[in-house]
């Protein structure tokens, strides 16, 4: 599968940084969150991680530009159905996770991975929640997601 298009629900810190290294990485990323505020704090909390980069050398302007140019914020949970993989990083609420499983089953196309960045919560019971078990995994990043290079991912 070829991703294109990421989607990251939840703009707290772990969802703005995994939005952060998608982005980066060259991907189109949809960020969602419920909440306006939350959403303009993560682009704000993007914004100044990636000046730091620039400022450090490690990133070029440029390239940190193109990054935010890659970067759109939306409140629906609807935003992310034409997403090729998604990640959930919301609350560690096994109800509020299983309701967006849920939710993101009936709204994404067959094949897509849904992904949790859940710490404490069952894998498998997200992923009874939705019709395609075998396409949800576990992605435990670490935080600061951009300093981490490392994920721990579980099927």
């Amino acid at each position: 599968m070829n991703v294109k298009t990421v989607g990251v629900v939840g703009g707290g810190t772990m969802g703005a940084g995994i939005a952060q290294v998608f982005a980066v990485s060259g991907h189109e990323v949809i960020l969602q969150d419920i909440a306006d505020g939350a959403l303009d704090a993560a682009r704000a909390r993007i914004r100044k991680s990636l000046e730091r980069f620039v400022a450090k050398g490690k990133v070029e302007a440029p390239a940190a530009e193109a990054a935010m140019n890659r970067l759109t914020c939306a409140g629906d949970l609807d935003a992310v159905a034409s997403c090729d993989f998604v990640v959930e990083a919301v609350a560690e609420n096994v109800g509020i996770k299983k309701d967006i499983f849920a939710h993101l089953d009936r709204i994404c196309r067959p094949g897509v991975i849904l992904g949790s960045n859940t710490s404490s919560i069952s894998i498998t019971v997200l992923a009874a929640a939705t019709s395609r078990p075998e396409h949800v995994i576990g992605m435990h990043f670490m935080n600061p997601v951009p300093l981490m290079k490392l994920v721990e991912v579980i099927r």
